[in-house]
């Protein structure tokens, strides 16, 4: 294990490695050892939810620092260090991230450490999606780039290797100058011990797994997410009211909502509410990452189900778009104007055409199909999918 995530100038032994319960639980232990109930660390926002779920249920106060969504979720290294008080303990950094999918670059990660070492905290960094990026960028171990600031590093089996719940995870510890001592490695490893420990099966196959998956496995891997997440940044861009964000990595892409768009919803939960409702379209809400006006697509989905799913979202986002009923209206009205200039001259057309457009522009859901913006027509797969059956891109 010891050797597989060794990096350029972070050269590990075993004495370095714990195993765990899935990378969860080594963000468990990593948050335990590092702090106590009324310490606080900081985490990313948006970001993972187990971070808080996994602090506040030891006491521990979560402050979130802001990821930039025009600079490609790039972290706000200004709130990130106002953030910081006589209680903060660590920074949780997220590279490749989910929900955002996005790769910090080098100097984005020496900037962060620049942060940590000037306040002397440490890193507890989430690496589950390490190498999992797409062409043109490169991840880098965030260990890899400092001689001074102490990194926890959390990985696991469950994201590159396509195997949830096989329950192999790891924490690895990059500590130069031996600032955290024995202390942190024994509370590790003495953490690691409330339960009877990682999956014994898997422990007895990691030699074989990390050694000899073959390179092809994980390229391919990359090719579908990339290629669904070209597809779907693609198709959501051309939807009114609609602003994704072209991820850089991992399985996921952010959806910016413009909801002055969608004015009878409150909320990006009651848009994916209804969107679950009326298209069997399954996203998750900003909400669930604490932002707002965003959601959050899978790119794990096959291809043809990708395109089913970003029909069924743009035909939902034209149905429920202020554009589309503003327009809707106008054209009733023209139409009724029309009608009622033909009555008071006398002519049955004015009753006719009243009576045609309010037949035509409704169909029998109440869609305005008539008045819709021209849509641009994408190949759909055949057969399609029914209605009933839900797409998940969760």
């Amino acid at each position: 294990m010891a050797n597989h995530v060794s990096c350029s100038g972070a050269k590990l032994t075993g004495e370095d490695v714990v195993l765990c319960s899935g990378c969860s639980c080594a963000l468990d232990l990593c948050i335990s050892a590092l702090a106590n109930a009324g310490d606080n660390i900081l985490i990313p926002r948006p970001g993972f939810s187990l971070y808080s779920t996994l602090a506040v249920g030891l006491g521990i106060e979560v402050k979130e620092y802001d990821l930039i969504p025009e600079k490609s979720w790039e972290a706000d290294l200004d709130h990130m260090a106002s953030l910081v008080d006589e209680n903060t303990r660590a920074i949780i950094v997220n590279n490749p991230s989910n929900p955002c999918g996005s790769v910090f670059s080098e100097q984005h990660l020496k900037d962060i450490l620049t942060v940590a070492e000037k306040h002397c905290l440490p890193i507890i960094a989430d690496e589950i999606y390490d190498h999992f990026v797409f062409s043109g960028s490169r991840y880098i171990p965030i260990a890899s780039l400092t001689t001074t600031v102490p990194v926890l590093s959390c990985g696991g089996l469950t994201k590159r290797f396509l195997v949830p719940g096989w329950r192999m995870g790891w924490i690895t510890i990059h500590d130069r100058n031996d600032i955290f001592g024995q202390e942190v490695r024994d509370g590790l490893k003495r953490l690691s011990q409330r339960i009877i420990g990682a999956n014994t099966l898997i422990q007895g196959a990691l030699p074989i797994i990390l050694k000899e998956t073959p390179q092809s496995f994980f390229d391919t891997t990359i090719e579908v997410i990339e290629r669904n997440a070209k597809l779907a940044y693609e198709r959501l861009s051309q939807v009114p009211g609609l602003s994704p964000v072209m991820p850089a990595g991992a399985m996921y892409m952010m959806v910016g909502i413009d909801r002055s768009q969608f004015p009878v919803f409150r909320s990006d939960l009651e848009i994916v509410e209804t969107l679950i409702k009326e298209q069997s379209v399954f996203c998750l809400p900003g909400k669930c990452f604490n932002i707002d006006d965003f959601f959050r697509i899978v790119l794990t989905i096959p291809e043809r189900f990708m395109h089913e799913a970003c029909d069924r979202i743009e035909e939902f986002c034209l149905q429920h778009s202020y554009l589309s009923t503003k327009e809707t209206m106008a054209l009733l009205k023209i139409n009724e104007d029309s009608a009622a200039e033909e009555a008071e001259s006398g002519s049955d057309e004015g009753v006719d055409l009243r009576r045609a457009s309010s037949s035509s522009s409704c169909d029998s859901d109440g869609q305005h199909e008539k008045f819709q913006q021209p849509r641009k027509k994408h190949p759909r797969p055949t057969p399609l999918l029914r209605r009933e059956t839900v797409t998940r891109l969760v």
